[in-house]
């Protein structure tokens, strides 16, 4: 097997929840309003550090699709699925999109803030 380059992205990023791998741009998000077996998810018009599982075919909410599930390309956990063909033309803008399970990844952005609360000395009390 060959070795693994990952992609780095830069600006506000979703990242796999287990191995922080960077997976997609917020500025790739095309929808908040899917839906997967474990919770929301959310559709982009691309992903990185993914590799592509096997076609098949799956029905959806949505009707019938071909899809083919994505994996985390670090640590080989299921993030999602490729839309690869809508059998209904309404669902035809999904073609070659991505769906990442809400559940299986994280907001790129810190929310966790570290605060010294040592006491600190100004210069002026020095003695």
């Amino acid at each position: 097997m060959g070795r693994i380059f990952v992609v780095d992205l830069e600006g506000r990023i979703y990242k796999c929840k287990f191995c922080k791998t960077h997976l997609a741009l917020a500025d790739d998000l095309v929808s908040r309003g899917f839906h997967c077996r474990r919770g929301k998810a959310y559709l982009f018009n691309k992903v990185v550090n993914v590799t592509v599982g096997p076609q098949e075919e799956r029905a959806m909410l949505s009707g019938m699709h071909t899809v083919a599930d994505i994996f985390c390309c670090c640590c080989g956990q299921i993030v999602g699925w490729k839309y690869e063909a809508a059998h209904e033309e309404s669902q035809k803008y999904k073609e070659k999109k991505f769906v990442l399970e809400r559940g299986r990844i994280v907001d790129g952005v810190d929310t966790e803030f570290y605060i010294d609360t040592r006491p600190t000395i100004s210069d002026t009390e020095d003695a």
